[in-house]
């Protein structure tokens, strides 16, 4: 299937497992200009050089990239509290983080150009079961498949 010459290039990463080397060289290789932060914690000590505060410089310094939050794909707290402590499994999570954002109406709130050549960020590490890969996968549902969607890994 051929692109078409409009589509959005997107990426999304985590930072867990990863090194500082390793995930700023995903992202100047992926040629990123901004870095999207979708965390609902990003300025936890556990963020190690992803933390919000440092980010920031991080990325302009080593990437040439922006940083910017998007608080509109964020998990609520109770929610992603519920997952993480194995009260919601994931197939219930990933559920409940979809009707939120459909709730929200992110598709109306946030402008396709914020994504161009942009990465999500978040802190797992495969997107398999990250809320990143389904906000992206629902934006794209709504946007009739404008983005072209990357995984770094």
């Amino acid at each position: 299937m051929k692109l078409e010459d409009n589509a959005v290039q997107v990426a999304t990463i985590g930072f867990t497992g990863k090194t500082a080397q390793r995930f700023f060289d995903s992202l100047k290789q992926a040629q990123i200009r901004t870095v999207l932060d979708v965390r609902l914690h990003n300025t936890s000590q556990l963020a190690g050089f992803a933390k919000k505060q440092d980010l920031r410089y991080f990325l302009e310094n080593l990437c040439g990239a922006a940083y910017l939050e998007i608080p509109e794909l964020t998990p609520e707290p109770d929610l992603l509290k519920r997952y993480q402590g194995k009260v919601l499994g994931w197939d219930e999570y990933a559920a409940a983080y979809l009707e939120l954002i459909a709730k929200r109406g992110v598709e109306r709130q946030l402008n396709i150009d914020l994504f161009r050549s942009g990465c999500l960020l978040c802190s797992e590490h495969l997107p398999h079961h990250c809320h990143r890969r389904i906000a992206l996968e629902y934006l794209n549902t709504q946007w009739n498949s404008s983005l072209n969607i990357t995984h770094l890994v």
